[in-house]
């Protein structure tokens, strides 16, 4: 294996990371056209995690209030939808550097596993979604 100078090698691992945190941001914040009402929405991330007698399902919706989000059950979909305001009452006079989080409507559809489900706790805390689904 050739030798590299520390100072290439530093940078080439420092480019390497950008471009991983890159796809990240990308997979995380994706835009979707496939929501149930056909209009353009972003899909927040998502964690599922399953125990004896729940799912708890987190959902990643920095910004956005209580009272600008929606959570639907319907058949084995859970549905949340909301929109995310965009933060300046005039942005036709703001010049804008860097633009990285979505805002506007966001829709995610979460297929369950069969069985009947019921919406039990639900709570926004520090830019996150709780929803407690309860098995039975």
């Amino acid at each position: 294996m050739p030798k590299r100078a520390p100072s290439v090698f530093m940078w080439a691992q420092a480019v390497d990371l950008l471009d991983r945190v890159e796809k990240m941001q990308r997979q995380m914040f994706r835009p979707s056209t496939s929501t149930g009402s056909g209009r353009p929405a972003w899909e927040p991330p998502v964690d599922l995690f399953e125990t004896a007698d729940e799912y708890r399902i987190l959902v990643a919706l920095p910004g956005v209030s209580a009272d600008q989000l929606d959570v639907l059950l319907e058949d084995r979909t859970l549905i949340v939808t909301g929109e995310r305001s965009f933060p300046l009452e005039d942005a036709g006079s703001t010049l804008i550097h860097r633009l990285e989080l979505p805002y506007g409507r966001f829709e995610r559809r979460i297929e369950l596993p069969p069985g009947p489900l019921t919406i039990g706790a639900r709570e926004l805390t520090d830019g996150c979604l709780m929803l407690v689904l309860h098995k039975g």
